[in-house]
């Protein structure tokens, strides 16, 4: 087994979303740093009301999927097709836009720390006009793997090979992209390899504690890519950070198709985003 090199180290952009709530853009806030095929990683952490109280009123989506995974606090969801759940700690909410869909994403707390993720996945182009679902993973639904002196492996999507049973993430993606998703935390003195397959592209995001990336500390809110050679990834916590670390692993397998993007709408050619704007104008986008 050989471990993949880091090849970039990345800080999050500020940036804001929806009515106004603060965030880090991890991924895609420069198009030229998309990871195929994903699209875009959002990570919010804030207790103060002021940065994530407006939410994210109704909104439409075409082309990807959403991956929507809260750590603390909780956040109702509701759509037109008629689908309301509330997102609460640990879960997961998997959206596929598809054709299209309007929903809204609206924090059901008043104060305390609001902290999670939203991922976009891109669909291929052969199923980004499927009718769009939804689906709520609870938090005690994923996939759970418990690591030396506390740490844990939280698996959202994907298949990781774990003693001797494999982890199987409840999150069910397109089965071109075979996302693996997971949330790990491991501890001082602690490191863990995790498989991963030849086929896939591999990032992950520090939000808690300092990660050892090939000798370098990186702090939280950045994000560490790999090279495509190797079958593990590994992920250690810096000599000096006694707390470990925690990280989110997005892996995927890429499309290499081409990304037409206008706002909320993800296509492959620029005549196919003209008709989703117009069949947002009159009406039709969801039909």
């Amino acid at each position: 087994m050989s471990r993949r090199a880091v090849a970039r180290i990345l800080p999050a952009q500020p940036t804001q979303d929806g009515a106004g709530v603060r965030l880090l853009r991890a991924l895609g806030q420069q198009r030229q740093y998309r990871m195929d095929p994903f699209l875009m990683l959002d990570a919010f952490s804030s207790d103060d009301p002021d940065d994530y109280i407006a939410g994210f009123p109704p909104h439409p989506h075409r082309g990807f999927e959403t991956v929507t995974y809260i750590v603390d606090g909780h956040m109702r969801h509701r759509d037109h097709l008629g689908n309301e759940g509330d997102l609460k700690a640990g879960g997961v909410q998997w959206m596929t836009a598809g054709r299209g869909i309007i929903h809204e994403e609206m924090p059901q707390q008043e104060n305390g720390l609001l902290r999670g993720f939203q991922i976009w996945l891109n669909l291929p182009a052969a199923d980004k006009m499927q009718p769009a679902r939804y689906r709520d993973i609870p938090a005690e639904a994923l996939a759970t793997a418990e690591l030396p002196e506390g740490g844990f492996i939280k698996l959202i999507a994907g298949i990781i090979p774990w003693a001797t049973c494999p982890l199987r993430g409840p999150g069910r993606a397109n089965p071109a992209t075979q996302p693996l998703i997971a949330d790990i935390r491991v501890m001082a003195g602690q490191p863990v390899d995790i498989p991963v397959p030849a086929t896939h592209q591999v990032l992950l995001y520090v939000f808690e504690g300092r990660l050892d990336a090939d000798g370098r500390a990186v702090e939280p809110g950045h994000t560490v890519w790999f090279g495509t050679q190797g079958d593990t990834l590994h992920i250690a916590a810096a000599p000096d950070g006694a707390d470990g670390v925690r990280v989110l692993v997005l892996a995927g397998k890429p499309l290499n198709e081409p990304v037409v993007q206008y706002g909320p709408f993800v296509m492959n050619t620029p005549e196919e985003i003209e008709q989703a704007l117009r069949d947002y104008r009159d009406g039709v986008l969801t039909h």
